[in-house]
């Protein structure tokens, strides 16, 4: 028996170092065949495969364990993570299902009893469960960091309803055109392998790790500024933020794995909202074509939902003839606009928090490129002109 859960992915790498800790650690050298692993779309997603805290720790291990508090007259998940952010386990393909145009979902099945343990900006690791299969140039296994973006099911059910079904799309695993990635990397090994993958197939997991630790209330106003697949964690901390339970609570158990890659479905629009949370969320989601954004109902509901507490813009590069928004790259304009005029400013110093999350070139221009996968580096690009410090700006 299986009980599936919803979550979804983020690609952010081509390739990695394939031992345990390889995704925490992994050499960027240009003779490794792990260079690439910055150059996924949305790579800052991937920065904290590390536990950075005594207290993520304690989190997920009692997440683990079904031991987590849950705001009152919620039902949290019981029973033991069918995940591990120990080791690779194997689950199996139960459907895959299109999204858009071009991109397709594979959902996989948990085992029966267990919870997925999966928190708001937690990420996940996949590679091949056979040996011999999705291997690098360098011969080894390629194993790919995910984000999940999981929404909690806000009746506290382990079940789709039929008034509230569990929000299921949430992530995009996905191959960024603006980038050429997939010409970039022709025959991408994993792109490959998971495209052949039927269901009844498995494939290998390892998660879920931790990174920003979101609380509600903690800061005034926040901005979310994502480019292309960049939207997963923006996307988490916006279900948190109008979420009934706790971030931490009720998880679905079912794993979406979604890849930009043909097809059409709409997902399921985000449900009811958290009263006691008042954060303030300004999104800037810049993508290609309008066909490219991705979750847009999702985003555009909660603005019109609560106009005075979710603000949502959408940058084109290649926009229709009708377009009204932002056409081209963000640059300054577009986000003193945004930002300011939804009292994000950096005027505002520790009340507000800016995360960013998008393809290299986006980042390097928007707040500098990360350091390391341990260090967030000092601030540059458009938000340094803007005023904005280090303290203020998180790069995923």
């Amino acid at each position: 028996m299986f009980t599936r859960f919803s979550s979804s992915l983020r690609s952010t790498a081509r390739a990695a170092a394939p031992s345990t800790r390889g995704y925490a650690t992994a050499s960027t050298s240009a003779t490794s065949n792990s260079a690439p692993y910055f150059l996924g779309a949305g790579l800052a997603g991937a920065a904290a495969f590390y536990y950075s805290t005594l207290d993520q720790r304690q989190l997920l291990a009692e997440q683990r364990q079904g031991t987590e508090k849950t705001p009152e007259g919620t039902t949290k998940v019981k029973g033991e993570s069918a995940l591990s952010p120990e080791e690779f386990r194997s689950f199996k393909l139960a459907e895959v299902l299109p999204y858009n145009y071009n991109t397709s979902r594979f959902i996989f099945d948990l085992p029966d009893g267990t919870s997925s343990g999966l928190t708001v900006a937690s990420a996940l690791v996949v590679k091949a469960t056979k040996e011999g299969e999705a291997l690098g140039k360098n011969g080894k296994p390629v194993i790919r960091p995910y984000t999940p973006t999981t929404a909690p099911d806000v009746e506290g059910k382990l079940g789709p309803s039929q008034d509230h079904p569990i929000i299921r799309s949430a992530l995009l695993i996905t191959l960024d055109t603006q980038e050429l990635l997939i010409k970039h990397y022709p025959g991408g090994a994993m792109t490959e392998h998971i495209f052949k993958l039927k269901p009844g197939d498995e494939l290998a997991i390892k998660g879920p790790i931790p990174k920003f630790p979101y609380k509600a209330n903690e800061f005034e106003s926040i901005a979310l500024i994502a480019g292309g697949s960049g939207i997963t964690p923006m996307w988490q901390i916006l279900q948190a933020i109008n979420a009934q339970v706790s971030p931490q609570a009720c998880w679905p158990r079912r794993v979406a794995l979604t890849w930009r890659f043909g097809g059409s479905s709409p997902v399921s629009p985000t449900v009811n909202s958290n009263p006691e949370d008042k954060t303030k969320a300004t999104l800037i989601f810049a993508n290609v074509t309008e066909e490219d954004i991705l979750l847009r109902k999702e985003f555009e509901g909660l603005a019109k939902s609560k106009p005075d507490q979710f603000s949502v813009v959408f940058p084109l590069d290649k926009p229709p003839a009708n377009w009204t928004g932002p056409t081209g790259y963000v640059n300054s304009e577009v986000l003193e606009a945004a930002l300011k005029g939804f009292g994000t400013g950096p005027e505002k110093k520790e009340k507000v928090k800016v995360f960013v999350c998008g393809p290299p070139g986006q980042m390097k221009a928007i707040s500098g490129t990360k350091k390391s996968m341990k260090e967030q580096g000092p601030v540059e690009g458009v938000l340094k002109e803007l005023g904005y410090t280090e303290e203020q700006v998180y790069k995923f």
